[in-house]
């Protein structure tokens, strides 16, 4: 039997998760044929991988210029996009006209109008669409969905869901090309998109007005100099002043790193390690939203980027009891340590309270690598050979374009000051 072909456009930190998992766990029955980036820096590091660490043939390597050559040349059966969050609208629908399906990494795309040529595009053609909310696979995540969905809790009316991002991760979004709104979305739709799916998965409903407040409090250089710091600089490489900046990141010494991004500057123009404490940043990095679901219930959510743990704690209150999480994660920077270190637990707690009793924990087994061995069950789901799954957690683009709404109606009604309805941005 052929081997199922796929082609990947994006080779950053985000894309080996993929094609590593496809060259090893799944290379008797899949490869990657071709890749497709800016940078053949980039494509030439993730064939080395290919190649000396997985012994499997290279992949074709083409500039993004000629992606539909790719498609044309490759016929591949999947195309993977891990690109640019800005960039995921057009690959994806290039992909789907084509003929082809996608498998695309969050956000889906970053704002209302790429969201609605997607769904447009997805009904022409009828091709598949699938997005990867590892964070779904996580047990304990998958646990809360399981507590919800037999009742356990009864009804829920209300959720309080905060999110931390620690000075070593959060800082990191501040540095990269998520700095910039109109690559990124901001957190609440690059980042917050995995929360925001997380309770549209744990409560099976979806959002339907959003009311957000949000500023940049801590990060840039207003900020810097309010607190007293006087020494700004460019970029971390070849700064005097980075030096002494805990906030600043070392590219030279870690080989990932420098493979990826250092070395590959010339031909990509992407400075991966820029100050946070630049006057240049159009993102929050303080973040608080109210939204109102389908099915009545209503969350309290915040998201801080500046925090001295990473994290979050989120609590549900039904007919029945409330239940309180609370999940310390181990700080990572992406493409800079050990993937298996991405989401892994350093501390965590499921806790049930019933409406008449004592309180009692609920127990949870975590597996091994990514996201307490979750990005593995994922992977599994998408490159290998899935089981019949109770919870559903597989995300099609349906719950993909749900999961931005929130964000991207938090965005507007930041601008606005006022609350936002999901039904006036999109139709389905």
């Amino acid at each position: 039997m052929a081997k199922k072909k796929y082609v990947q456009v994006g080779t950053g930190g985000r894309a080996r998760m993929y094609y590593e998992a496809v060259s090893t766990t799944y290379k008797d029955n899949a490869q990657i044929a071709a890749f497709c980036d800016i940078s053949q820096t980039r494509m030439n590091y993730a064939n080395r991988l290919l190649k000396d660490e997985y012994r499997v043939p290279e992949a074709k390597t083409y500039n993004y210029t000629n992606f539909d050559k790719m498609l044309d040349e490759i016929k591949p059966d999947t195309v993977i996009v891990t690109s640019v969050d800005r960039t995921h609208h057009d690959y994806i629908i290039r992909s789907m006209e084509k003929g082809y399906d996608v498998i695309t990494e969050k956000p889906i795309t970053i704002d209302e109008k790429k969201a609605q040529s997607i769904l447009d595009c997805q009904k022409r053609t009828g091709k598949k669409l699938r997005v990867t909310f590892n964070y779904r696979y996580a047990p304990h995540n998958t646990k809360i969905r399981e507590i919800i969905m037999d009742g356990l809790l009864g009804d829920v009316f209300s959720v309080h869901f905060e999110w931390l991002l620690d000075t070593y991760h959060g800082a990191d979004y501040f540095r990269r090309w998520h700095r910039n709104k109109l690559n990124s979305g901001g957190l609440l739709v690059h980042k917050s998109t995995h929360h925001f799916d997380l309770v549209n998965f744990w409560l099976g409903t979806v959002p339907e007005t959003v009311f957000a407040m949000g500023d940049l409090n801590f990060y840039g250089m207003k900020n810097a100099e309010k607190r007293g710091i006087k020494d700004f600089y460019y970029r971390c490489y070849g700064s005097e002043a980075a030096k002494k900046d805990p906030f600043a990141i070392d590219m030279e010494n870690n080989e990932t790193m420098k493979s990826l991004y250092l070395d590959a500057e010339n031909d990509s123009g992407y400075i991966r390690d820029r100050s946070v404490f630049s006057d240049e940043i159009s993102i929050e990095d303080t973040m608080g939203l109210l939204i109102r679901y389908r099915n009545n219930a209503i969350m309290t959510y915040s998201l801080n980027a500046y925090m001295p743990w990473e994290g979050y704690n989120v609590v549900f209150n039904g007919s029945k009891g409330r239940l309180e999480v609370s999940v310390k994660e181990k700080a990572y920077i992406n493409a800079g340590g050990e993937k298996s270190e991405e989401g892994a637990l350093s501390q965590k707690s499921i806790v049930f309270w019933p409406m008449f009793g004592n309180q009692y924990d609920i127990e949870f087994t975590e597996g091994k690598g990514g996201h307490g061995g979750g990005d593995n069950v994922m992977l599994n789901d998408i490159f290998g050979e899935p089981k019949e799954d109770r919870f559903k957690r597989a995300a099609s683009h349906i719950d993909g374009v749900y999961s931005i709404l929130t964000g991207i109606a938090g965005n507007k009604s930041i601008a606005s000051g006022e609350p936002v309805k999901i039904k006036d941005m999109i139709t389905f």
